[in-house]
């Protein structure tokens, strides 16, 4: 679960995903993805960065220049794998042990019925 939080932190800002989906188009310079977004160099190396940690994007040398692209498998393979750990019964995921149980128990939480009746409650979901 920790390599989803890791993507989808890096993907949790509008900058990033417009970096990403101009690198859709094509791989491209820091230079060029200035000219294109109208934001500063560093501002884009520091965005790059946190991509590449997420390993959303690879980087190539070119001389001395580097120019970036979407790691295409890397990401196929989060979404991917994303969706099967969304399809997963929730009783067989290791860390969601409590959760599940409390989903088992929903029916029968008088707070939640009185919530859903939409009547006053005093419930916390706090232990």
């Amino acid at each position: 679960m920790e390599e989803y939080v890791k993507i989808f932190r890096a993907l949790g800002e509008p900058t990033r995903l417009k970096i990403l989906r101009i690198l859709s188009v094509r791989p491209m310079y820091v230079c060029e993805l200035e000219s294109v977004l109208k934001i500063s160099q560093p501002r884009i190396s520091q965005h790059l960065k946190v991509l590449k940690e997420a390993s959303v994007l690879r980087e190539s040398k070119e001389a001395q220049k580097t120019f970036y692209m979407i790691n295409g498998k890397i990401m196929q393979k989060a979404m991917d794998d994303f969706l099967q750990f969304l399809a997963i019964d929730i009783t067989r995921l290791p860390g969601f042990e409590e959760e599940a149980l409390r989903i088992k128990l929903l029916d029968s939480d008088q707070c939640v019925q009185a919530c859903k009746a939409g009547e006053d409650c005093q419930c916390s979901g706090e232990e």
